[in-house]
């Protein structure tokens, strides 16, 4: 290979590299990080439509296990409005956080351990609070609203299944494919013959791979959401993704603003603009040298009229 064919590949890489190093930081040290996913989740205990599919999950798994006949659907409303309003309170909020922190440590322990059952998340917290506030207001059958077992499906078998081969394999890579990209990027530009139109074409075409991540990221909420049932949970599963890769097209946003401010900087210096600037320069120059040339001049061209003045003028023959 020659040194231009192995610059040009290197740059290739490098660009190519940039969505996968984004995807990989983000899924170390965003998703993978338990704090940093419970602060992520947290602003989502005020969303409306979080707090209506918590409503309708609980109302769902309480009224499964209690019998009370034909008194079900008014149960079952009220239930749901009494957790909704439950929904608004301090006592939720960190109810949903503990759940969030329990829902993350139990994904990433299976996706660790390669289990193979499904994962869930324990409501419990939210319908012994529930539980009491109805007894506290004398409504009938509330004190036998079953707590322990109140559990919602986050990730049934298959879905792990296939979340960890792609998931987990960009966990472990983590910062090594940005640091990768970076030093093909160096290198390839070391071995360029012409480092700064390399350096445009490289920049624009790190801008070109994220705002591809960019377009990719909205075509897997909608497949996401095709496979969710119910406009409630839809809605629901929409925010926590929005939520979830806020950081994602954040970084992506940026990547692109700074390889095209950086291809237009390279680019800028070899064109005409840089040249035009370059020739404005070289013109400032040489006024600046004719300035201090022509006291000089000046006083030469005196001298000379004063030797003139002097001798006076020519002898003729008459």
């Amino acid at each position: 290979m020659t040194r231009r064919t192995v610059s040009v590949v290197l740059l290739v890489v490098a660009c190519l590299l940039v969505p996968l190093g984004t995807l990989s930081t983000w899924a170390k040290y965003e998703i993978g990080d338990s704090d940093r996913y419970v602060s992520t989740m947290a602003p989502l205990a005020g969303d409306p439509d979080v707090q209506n599919a918590v409503a309708d999950a609980v109302t769902t798994e309480v009224v499964k296990n209690l019998d009370v006949g034909a008194l079900e659907s008014v149960l079952a409303d009220y239930l749901h409005d009494a957790v909704v309003s439950f929904t608004g309170t301090d006592a939720f909020r960190g109810a949903w956080n503990t759940a969030n922190r329990a829902a993350h440590d139990a994904v990433q322990q299976a996706l660790d351990e390669g289990t193979t059952g499904p994962v869930t998340v324990d409501l419990a917290p939210v319908t012994r609070q529930v539980k009491e506030q109805l007894e506290a207001d004398g409504v009938p059958f509330a004190e036998r609203i079953p707590v322990a077992h109140t559990e919602v499906t986050l990730l049934s078998a298959g879905d792990l299944a296939g979340l960890r081969k792609g998931f987990h394999t960009l966990q472990l890579a983590g910062p090594w494919l940005p640091l990768a990209a970076v030093v093909c990027a160096v290198a390839g530009l070391a071995l360029a013959a012409r480092r700064r139109h390399a350096l445009a074409w490289t920049a624009l075409g790190a801008a070109l791979s994220a705002a591809a991540l960019l377009v990719a990221l909205p075509l897997a909420r909608a497949l996401t959401l095709d496979d969710i049932s119910g406009a409630a949970n839809k809605a629901a599963t929409a925010s926590v993704y929005d939520a979830l890769t806020s950081p994602l097209r954040t970084a992506s946003w940026v990547i692109v603003g700074v390889g095209v401010l950086v291809a237009l900087a390279a680019w800028l210096g070899r064109h005409p603009f840089g040249r035009a600037r370059n020739a404005a320069s070289s013109l400032r120059r040489e006024h600046s040298g004719d300035t201090r040339r022509r006291p000089h001049d000046q006083h030469t061209t005196g001298e000379r009229v004063d030797d003139h003045l002097v001798q006076g003028p020519p002898h003729t023959r008459p």
